[in-house]
């Protein structure tokens, strides 16, 4: 049976507190330690793969503009610190990630959020955009076959970064940051 998922939207995202694999060195990361801060926590199911490396490579790449938006990436797989260690120090790819890679070798992260597939011990490919207040904004979790778009990612967290801060707007299909917003009221009814 696969997990059911119990994450839901601006409600509270489960906490945890895990071991993690950064700048060399093995860490401990909780959830709460990152309250004032927006959290992208991004599953995928397992190192030593194929589109994970992609994925995580990408975030890699956009680490910076992240950080710039007061935004930690965290990546979560069933994998233990030491087989995140011996990922970073075999592929390039993984070696330019500066961000925690959490492991949760018994699945209760993965649980916690619904990404576990009981029958295979892994995750599911999933991303949770986690407001500063610890408040589930927008989620995502789908087939393993099918790779995330950092991109899309970021235009998602700008988008709910944007309306947190301008609370009378939304961002409309599409919307990027300088395009134009909406003010949800009767006399937009039926002009769109």
């Amino acid at each position: 049976m696969e997990s059911m998922n119990i994450v839901k939207i601006n409600q509270p995202a489960p906490l945890f507190e895990t071991k993690a694999f950064q700048a060399g060195k093995e860490i401990k990361v909780k959830l709460k330690d990152y309250k004032k801060k927006w959290v992208v926590l991004a599953f995928y199911p397992a190192d030593f793969t194929f589109i994970c490396p992609t994925e995580l490579g990408d975030f890699a790449d956009h680490y910076d503009e992240f950080r710039k938006l007061n935004t930690e990436v965290l990546s979560v797989s069933t994998d233990t610190v030491f087989v995140h260690k011996a990922w970073h120090d075999n592929s390039p790819t993984i070696a330019k990630i500066k961000y925690p890679m959490l492991a949760d070798p018994t699945g209760a992260i993965c649980r916690a959020y619904g990404t576990y597939i009981e029958s295979e011990g892994l995750s599911f490919r999933a991303t949770f955009i986690i407001d500063p207040d610890g408040n589930v904004k927008w989620y995502e979790i789908h087939d393993n076959s099918i790779g995330r778009s950092t991109s899309e990612i970021l235009r998602k967290l700008k988008a709910a970064q944007y309306v947190r801060e301008h609370g009378a707007e939304v961002c409309p299909v599409n919307w990027q940051p300088g395009a134009r917003t909406l003010k949800p009221g009767l006399d937009l009814v039926g002009k769109i």
